[in-house]
């Protein structure tokens, strides 16, 4: 028997994806490890043009976001973004 009951694709905190009956609530980008909110005028634009799509990953939080290894988007999450900006070890290549 077969169930209605829609599921969802997120990304745990170690990175895998596991099936949810509850949507994520951010959205990110496998490549760029970045998420932010589901209405993004830089995701949806993105989006819109084509792009995007393919490497987009969906979260059930911030903190299992932030677990998976992804930082906040500038764009969307600003504040965030400072302080990951701010507290981020950068090291040279």
């Amino acid at each position: 028997m077969t169930s209605n009951i829609k599921r969802y694709t997120l990304m745990g905190g170690d990175g895998e994806p596991y099936r949810s009956i509850t949507p994520g609530t951010l959205g990110g980008h496998l490549g760029g490890k970045l998420y932010g909110r589901l209405d993004c005028p830089s995701a949806l634009r993105a989006i819109a043009t084509g792009g995007y799509v393919r490497n987009r990953v969906f979260f059930a939080d911030e903190a299992t976001a932030v677990a998976a290894g992804y930082r906040p988007c500038a764009v969307c999450l600003p504040g965030g973004y400072r302080i990951w900006k701010q507290t981020a070890r950068h090291f040279p290549l």
